[in-house]
């Protein structure tokens, strides 16, 4: 006899929640339908479902999200960077205490080396037919950000060799959920290839018949739910083993359109809005957005991540502000709009001479009106870059208005976002200290606070 078993899988939606309606809808009819002709389903996300540029999960940090996970029926997910590394230790161990699902992560441990309590390194899935699958997940290694948070993150493929070992002996099927990338799924199937299914993310691919790696079938749904994946898998009964697998997606924008999406996203924002709109500090002049030259905002801005990050320079682009400062109350609700990115303040250590080079590579003319998205940045351009407090005259750099020798030692304020290579390679290789779990705009929060003002 030949059993047909069903995955459906999304991954990286990024609080993109405008499909989710019908991604909600599609999942739900489909395990329904599934029941009724005698086959078993499985729902799974793979990770990097919130993200708390979205006003609702970060009025809800991000348990909105698990709550639409529930409502939509999913059996499994595990946690992307996202989940990982842009919430505090406290709200990554409490988001999912009303999860209906199954957490799986195979390579999270608490600093103590135990698996945290809200999760499975494997789980075991078994269909109505009594085959069990086992399910084991990954999650990309960004080892600093997490040992700063409280967290253990270790290898990725000594973990997954380990708990596929183990479950090869235990199951009929086994599939993997990776956070780590497509470089690195193909690199999985190479070196594992008792792996049935990997279900890929983290890279936002997109694999429209899946790929056959090795004898494994990989299986990706791009970004921001615009795919829904879905995965059959027939699997003989007597022979006990997989003979057929097959992969495709739905797009989004072909299903039928749900019952009042915009009355649902409206919701969304309406309960983002409610929890934020309480005061954060009192601003005593407006400050208008700059995109392209220095400001009063950026030079407030600056002020303030150099305060907390108690240096005396600091580098960053105007394309930060995505609204004015306003004179008067200003509330969580207003920081968010005005800065929605989940970028984290990092101090580089570096040379004058060093300092001089970024300087004048912050010159470059094409960047201003670079889009881009991603590295944490939700804004629409770059924006000038600010170098706020310090500025290179005839080769000769200055601090606050003080000569700088080549060889001395500075500490730079900067965001996080600098810190991959792309646009400041040197920064990849330099000391450097992030700051976690605040935002930058928990900094100017923070910096609001200290200087209010009430005119009374």
């Amino acid at each position: 006899m030949i059993e047909t078993i069903h995955f459906y899988h999304t991954n990286d939606l990024h609080s993109h929640f405008q499909h989710w309606p019908r991604i909600h809808e599609l999942v739900t009819a489909r395990k329904k339908w599934h029941v009724e002709e005698g086959e078993s389903s499985f729902t799974i996300d793979l990770g990097d479902h919130i993200d708390r540029s979205h006003i609702f999960t970060e009025g809800t940090l991000g348990k909105g999200n698990v709550n639409l996970l529930n409502e939509a029926l999913y059996d499994v997910a595990t946690i992307g960077n996202n989940e990982g590394i842009t919430l505090s230790y406290d709200e990554l161990e409490n988001l999912y205490e009303d999860a209906q699902f199954k957490v799986v992560v195979g390579n999270l441990f608490n600093q103590n080396g135990e698996v945290p309590n809200w999760l499975l390194p494997t789980t075991v899935l078994t269909t109505m037919h009594g085959t069990k699958i086992g399910v084991t997940a990954l999650t990309a290694e960004y080892t600093q950000f997490y040992e700063q948070l409280g967290w253990q993150v270790t290898d990725a493929f000594v973990a997954l060799k380990a708990h596929v070992e183990q479950l090869k002996g235990e199951t009929d099927v086994i599939i993997c959920m990776s956070h780590l990338g497509i470089q690195a799924d193909e690199e999985m199937a190479e070196q594992i290839p008792e792996i049935d299914v990997i279900f890929g993310a983290h890279t936002h691919h997109i694999l429209h018949e899946g790929k056959l790696v090795n004898r494994s079938l990989l299986a990706a749904a791009g970004k921001f739910g615009y795919y829904v994946g879905h995965v059959t898998l027939e699997y003989d009964l007597e022979k006990k083993e997989v003979i057929k697998k097959h992969a495709l997606l739905y797009d989004t924008n072909e299903l039928q359109e749900s019952v009042d999406e915009e009355g649902f996203l409206n919701n969304l924002v309406n309960v983002g809005k409610n929890l934020l709109s309480v005061p954060a500090f009192y601003q005593k002049e407006h400050l208008p957005k700059e995109w392209f030259k220095d400001s009063a905002l950026s030079t407030y801005f600056g002020n303030a991540l150099t305060t907390f990050c108690n240096t005396e320079c600091a580098l960053f682009n105007a394309g930060l502000f995505l609204t004015d400062l306003h004179r008067g109350e200003i509330s969580h609700f207003d920081i968010h709009q005005m800065m929605p990115h989940p970028i984290n303040p990092c101090v580089i250590e570096l040379t004058g001479e060093q300092l001089k080079d970024i300087y004048n590579l912050s010159l470059n003319e094409s960047w201003p009106n670079l889009e881009i998205k991603g590295l944490g940045f939700r804004g629409v351009v770059m924006g000038k870059m600010i170098t706020h407090q310090f500025k290179v005259v005839e080769d000769d750099l200055f601090i606050r208005g003080r000569l700088i020798e080549p060889t001395v030692k500075v500490r730079l304020a900067t965001l996080d976002m600098f810190t991959f290579g792309y646009f400041f390679p040197a920064f990849k290789e330099l000391p450097k200290t992030y700051f976690m779990p605040e935002f930058i705009r928990d900094i100017l929060i923070a910096y609001g606070q200290k200087n209010e003002y009430r005119n009374n």
